[in-house]
């Protein structure tokens, strides 16, 4: 365990500027223009090639006065709920550069190619921006199965892909899209449910406020999840939003989606190029010492008949990954409780929770991990698990930066009250270096 410095910013802004070189060469760039259309003039051309030029054709980084970037996003309930307007995507979409091609459906088994802009890219991520309207089930299902091959072996959902591998696709079947007018009064509830979850939304971003128990994505016996529950909003060429990442099922708060194919490759390679910053809230046990510091470890899941954990590993070991963990403490309650801000680098499964009982201070009400023996939780305290998702910043897709924070669930926030914390103090973890 490190300590890290004060005096590291947490993160910085670039402005980009042109040199008096560069602003004289465009001058010069543009004389050579209008003297070569006064030759032409002259020599009699038809002059096409100038009316082809339009009156409202603009230098580079002139805008035109209807033009708005996207302003610095703060968290507050969106003023509508809605599908995104057809006309605004399909007008901005063109832009957002190359894209993988939408592949026709296919109905017998086919083989296709890697391309460069899917390199790096998840198989499950793969197929839903291939063949948008796939349910998540039917991905899992195919590649359970090992109907999905890359280069002639088994893939996982989880794998990434590599330019020029090929990739085997069995027939495929899209779910009906849904048609506006026609939820069901089950589908309305759910739709008014996420809507009640909302923190921020636009065309292209949704960022839920998930709440503690419900999970982000389907597994052995779960009926209901936010990926499930996506599925009414479904638009009209049946593409729905995307998971971008995911928080632990008892983990409440900032959950982001992508709601176009566009939006979802930006912020997948946002987060897999670590340009999001998420951080955490958390109770624990005692009080780390020192206050601010880095954790360090190698982590590697273990499987047993009841349950699997993330355990600390070292380099080298089978399945073991490199996971870094940032903490400070806020605000402490005597020598019993203290409320830490976490900062994780990297986003492995359970990190936060296996590292805080790594240095032990385990944090409050977790089940997994909480292993202090003869430890009495303080009166009036819940026994449930005390980490929350504050606050995530990331780049938009589109331009500009999204910046929600999420309140604390009534779990904690009961804690909060009855320790005497005070959630508005100013948070050091801001502090703390991006790597």
């Amino acid at each position: 365990m490190q300590v890290w410095s004060r005096k590291t910013t947490m993160s910085r802004r670039i402005k980009r500027t042109t040199s008096p070189g560069d602003r004289a060469k465009g001058r010069d760039k543009s004389r050579d223009r209008d003297r070569a259309g006064d030759r032409g003039k002259e020599r009699g051309t038809s002059g096409s090639a100038q009316r082809s030029r339009k009156p409202d054709d603009r230098k580079s980084g002139e805008r035109k006065s209807g033009d708005r970037p996207f302003a610095h996003r703060t968290p507050g309930k969106p003023p509508r709920f809605a599908e995104p307007r057809r006309d605004r995507q399909e007008r901005m979409e063109p832009a957002a550069g190359k894209q993988a091609a939408e592949q026709p459906l296919p109905t017998k088994v086919q083989t296709v190619v890697v391309t460069s802009d899917e390199n790096g890219m998840r198989v499950d991520r793969f197929l839903e921006a291939r063949f948008p309207g796939l349910s998540f089930s039917h991905i899992q299902r195919i590649v359970r199965k090992g109907e999905l091959r890359v280069n002639g072996k088994r893939a996982d959902s989880k794998d990434r892909l590599e330019e020029g591998q090929s990739v085997r696709i069995p027939p495929l079947r899209l779910d009906t899209p849904k048609t506006s007018g026609t939820l069901s009064e089950a589908e309305a509830k759910t739709l008014q449910a996420l809507k009640d979850m909302t923190l921020y939304e636009d065309d292209d971003v949704l960022v839920l406020n998930k709440p503690v128990g419900l999970a982000v994505q389907g597994g052995s016996g779960m009926t209901r999840h936010v990926d499930q529950m996506l599925e009414v909003m479904r638009d009209a060429k049946g593409q729905k939003p995307r998971l971008v990442h995911r928080i632990d099922r008892e983990t409440s708060g900032c959950l982001l989606i992508a709601k176009t194919r566009f939006a979802a490759s930006f912020l997948t390679g946002a987060f897999r190029h670590r340009s999001a910053r998420k951080i955490y809230w958390a109770l624990v046990a005692g009080v780390p010492k020192p206050k601010q510091g880095r954790i360090s470890t190698y982590l590697a899941k273990e499987e047993s008949e009841e349950d699997s954990i993330m355990r600390i590993a070292e380099h080298g070991d089978e399945g073991a990954s490199h996971a870094v963990t940032y903490y400070a403490v806020v605000e402490a309650s005597a020598t019993k409780l203290a409320w830490v801000s976490l900062k994780p680098v990297t986003g492995r499964t359970h990190q936060l929770r296996a590292h805080m009982a790594h240095i032990d201070h385990a944090i409050v009400g977790d089940p997994k991990y909480f292993n202090k023996e003869n430890w009495q939780l303080p009166g009036g305290l819940q026994n449930r698990l005390h980490l929350l998702a504050r606050r995530i910043v990331i780049p938009h897709p589109r331009g500009g930066v999204i910046d929600v924070s999420a309140p604390l669930p009534p779990h904690m926030l009961q804690s909060w009250n009855l320790l005497g914390l005070e959630a508005d103090r100013f948070d050091p973890i801001e502090n703390a270096p991006e790597e």
